[in-house]
């Protein structure tokens, strides 16, 4: 099981951007938590990047066309890029949307996403838990589709 792990502008400066809203954990940390949780789990391999530029976001989407699972915190470009939901849907990879901060308590602007249409659901507000979650329900929901593929072949 492949699972893409994308973060959009900004996030690269967590741990030191506003800790207050998005906690003191860095994407570096993050990335580590999620790499462990990804060793108890059976087969899953995980992919990340983070860029500041929705193009690189959208080809990364395009080039992981192949792989299982998205697991996206596009950070302001939640609200704004139409590019990167086009994406998801052009691939129809299974997408769960991430937020550190609950967005439907901030700033009238942030409760628009444009991903959440492209997505499976999304996760908003725990933190740097709700890439832990995501990885756990992303996984879940991919073993019991493969399962039912399994049965349905037989």
């Amino acid at each position: 099981m492949r699972i893409l792990v994308l973060n959009g502008p900004n996030l690269n400066l967590l741990g030191s951007r506003e800790p207050e809203i998005y906690g003191l954990e860095t994407l570096a940390d993050i990335e580590v938590l999620m790499r462990n949780q990804a060793a108890d789990l059976e087969d899953v391999e995980l992919a990340f990047l983070q860029s500041n530029h929705e193009g690189v976001l959208v080809d990364a989407i395009q080039d992981h066309r192949d792989w299982d699972g998205l697991i996206i915190n596009a950070g302001a470009l939640t609200h704004t890029s139409v590019a990167i939901p086009d994406a998801i849907t052009s691939v129809g990879i299974t997408t769960i949307e991430v937020h550190l901060s609950n967005i439907f308590a901030r700033e009238a602007f942030r409760h628009h996403s444009y991903i959440s249409p492209a997505a499976w659901g999304m996760i908003t507000g725990f933190g740097y838990r709700g890439y832990l979650v995501a990885l756990d329900l992303l996984h879940d929901l991919l073993t019991e589709e493969a399962a039912i593929e399994d049965l349905d072949e037989d």
